[in-house]
């Protein structure tokens, strides 16, 4: 699964997530998109189902970019813990997606297929998704 290699700091605040994406919000490497209608936070595990999605429905036939990054630290405490005590263990790593954001880009494969594909991975996200194609 994805997450940094390495990090200046190990643990980060949770932040806002309002607003519109404005990095990421255009297509440049596919001919075929998946963009974030809602915001959310995407874990790595989800990231990672809808890439199997994509590649179990195209059969390695095309190529695919994936366009979000889990850079950001998700902290949780054990089970039955008391108040206090500080900030938890690094639990997992979730990408920041706004709206507007591509998500994924796919090239070489028919407009039917692209859309079916996408679906698909869109149903392994927590945000709601519109297919966008350049042609």
């Amino acid at each position: 699964m994805l997450a940094p290699k390495r990090a200046k700091f190990r643990k980060q605040f949770r932040g806002k997530r309002t607003g519109k994406s404005i990095r990421g919000s255009h297509m440049d490497f596919g001919e075929f998109g998946l963009k974030a209608l809602t915001s959310a936070w995407v874990t790595s595990r989800q990231i990672e189902a809808a890439r199997r999605a994509l590649t179990h429905y195209i059969k390695r036939g095309g190529r695919i970019w994936i366009r979000i990054f889990p850079d950001k630290p998700i902290t949780k405490k054990p089970p039955e813990t008391r108040m206090g005590s500080g900030k938890g263990d690094v639990y997992e790593y979730v990408a920041v997606v706004r709206p507007g954001r591509i998500l994924f880009e796919m090239s070489g494969v028919t407009k039917v297929d692209a859309a079916e594909a996408m679906r698909l991975a869109s149903a392994k996200l927590p945000v709601r998704t519109h297919f966008i194609s350049k042609v």
